[in-house]
């Protein structure tokens, strides 16, 4: 399954969680929570981006503690397009 290049959101198996190029085709790397009209919609560090996602993904993951969210994400997010150096 791909995932969101910014948030690592799992975008599934349909268009409905992609987000948009400026030419308004769809992204094939970014959520529309991310990305919308070739633009990302908020101006954020890797690391803001990870302390927001936080509470998301312990919500989808309730066996999953804070803590082991934001490991999880400061291990997997440099990978991503959006964040890597």
């Amino acid at each position: 399954m791909e995932h969101c290049q910014s948030c690592g959101m799992p975008l599934g198996d349909t268009e409905e969680w992609l987000g948009s190029e400026r030419d308004g085709s769809l992204s094939p790397d970014y959520c529309k929570h991310c990305y919308d009209r070739g633009e990302f919609r908020a101006r954020v560090t890797m690391d803001q981006m990870i302390e927001f996602c936080v509470p998301h993904l312990v919500a989808a993951r309730p066996e999953m503690s804070p803590e082991a969210a934001r490991s999880l994400m400061q291990e997997m997010f440099p990978r991503l397009k959006r964040w890597r150096s």
